[in-house]
């Protein structure tokens, strides 16, 4: 039973994670210019993220899904600056700076961590596809007491950090190839990914809520 819920949490926690949007890039962007450890920590900070948003969801704080419900708006409009900026000073990353800087002060995976949380964080709209996901895939139906969803937050902890592990250890493996001058051009490309990422899905958000 207990392993049974752990499992259905890892697959939840794989299917909200593995669609690559600004934080995927993010992470990616780190373990170019950094290592894949700094990438897999920053997957750890998204994966904490969903996995609070997977307690709010799976035990049914209605309080906090309706405050949320509330100022939408607002906390869309928040999510999509912060990120839009993350776009911006990934834009303005000097590889070389990055480098000397690395070298001087030495690894903080630390603020990689709490970085990509505070990021990832003010998104409060995956409450509601975690709720999606746990009444489509029937999940709620088998629990039974409140301590058992528990292992479905596990399990989609487990899930969002298994498939960054993967992701950061195969961007890994072809850092080397990067030069400095092609860190230069990905950090560039990555800030307008994340940009056209935050503008397509802020503009959907704004049609479908005040049907423009």
């Amino acid at each position: 039973m207990f392993f049974n819920l752990f499992l259905k949490g890892i697959i939840i926690g794989l299917a909200v994670s593995v669609p690559l949007g600004p934080i995927g890039v993010l992470i990616i962007q780190r373990t170019v210019n950094k290592d894949r450890v700094a990438g897999f920590v920053s997957g750890m900070g998204a994966a904490t993220s969903d996995a609070i948003y997977a307690i709010i969801a799976g035990f049914s704080l209605s309080w906090i899904i309706d405050f949320v419900r509330q100022y939408q708006f607002t906390f869309q409009t928040l999510g999509a600056l912060i990120i839009f900026l993350l776009g911006v000073h990934i834009f303005q990353k000097n590889p070389v700076k990055d480098i000397r800087r690395s070298r001087r002060k030495g690894s903080t995976y630390l603020q990689d961590y709490i970085s990509t949380f505070l990021i990832t964080f003010p998104n409060p709209l995956v409450i509601f596809v975690f709720l999606a996901v746990f009444a489509g895939t029937g999940i709620v139906l088998n629990i039974e007491k409140p301590y058992q969803a528990f292992f479905v937050v596990f399990g989609v902890f487990a899930g969002a950090c298994s498939w960054w592990l993967v992701l950061t250890s195969l961007v890994g493996i072809f850092r080397h190839r990067f030069n400095l001058r092609l860190l230069w051009w990905f950090n560039k490309v990555a800030g307008v990914i994340i940009w056209v990422f935050v503008i397509i899905s802020y503009a959907y958000s704004l049609i479908t809520q005040f049907k423009i």
